[in-house]
C-alpha cells in the first residue's frame, strides 16, 4: 500500500519491523491510541509488577494493520 493519511511505513525507523508476520506494517499508529482502554479490539497480555496491573502489547499488531484504519478512527471518535 502506498503511504498516505491512512497507511504510513518507516522503514528507515531503528525499531523497524516491531512486530513479526505483517507484510505491510503501518506506522501510523506507532503508539497505540487505543492503550488506555480496558477492552480494546487488539490482543494485549497482562502482567503484574510491583503490585501492579500493566498491559502489554509488543505481541499485538490489531493497530499496525491496515484494514483495521476505519475501525481504530470510530474508537478513537467515541
Amino acid at each position: 500500500m502506498d503511504n498516505s493519511s491512512r497507511f504510513f511505513e518507516n522503514r528507515e525507523c531503528e525499531y523497524y519491523p516491531c512486530h513479526q508476520g505483517i507484510e505491510e506494517l503501518n506506522c501510523l499508529f506507532c503508539y497505540c491510541p487505543m492503550y488506555h482502554l480496558d477492552r480494546c479490539p487488539g490482543e494485549p497480555k497482562y502482567k503484574v509488577r510491583d503490585e501492579k496491573t500493566i498491559k502489554v502489547c509488543t505481541g499485538c499488531t490489531f493497530p499496525h494493520r491496515a484494514e483495521n484504519y476505519d475501525r481504530i478512527m470510530e474508537m478513537i471518535r467515541k
